[in-house]
């Protein structure tokens, strides 16, 4: 018998079975959605999202990172422009004003995961 490791199990997790929250448009659209709840992972905010045009501003309450597997994600921020594509990563420093756009399907990941809790939202 191996012993058992971690505190839960290993998951899978496809962004193809999960339903989307809108966060942006129109024009063009946006969503995202939170992969591992908070019982899974407290400390890291694990998800997907997909833009399809939309352009959300946001000053981010957390560190990110997103890393794009489909299509041109762009972030704009400190007056400059970020065109991630496939095989590529942002991180973006807690306290960014930004602006997220393009046509991109990404996960993303936030610390800390329990943000909305901290900043009572």
């Amino acid at each position: 018998m191996k012993p058992k490791t971690g505190r839960t199990p290993v998951f899978v997790v496809d962004h193809r079975d999960l339903v989307f929250t809108h966060r942006g448009g129109p024009p063009g659209s946006a969503g995202v959605v939170r992969a591992l709840s908070d019982e899974i992972s407290p400390n890291l905010g694990v998800g997907f999202g997909k833009w399809e045009g939309a352009e959300v501003s946001w000053t981010v309450l957390y560190d990110e990172v997103i890393f794009v597997f489909e299509g041109c994600f762009t972030l704009k921020a400190n007056g400059d422009t970020y065109d991630v594509r496939p095989g590529q990563l942002l991180w973006i420093p807690e306290n960014t004003v930004l602006e997220y756009s393009g046509y991109a399907t990404f996960g993303y990941v936030v610390y800390p995961g329990d943000w909305k809790k901290r900043h009572s939202l």
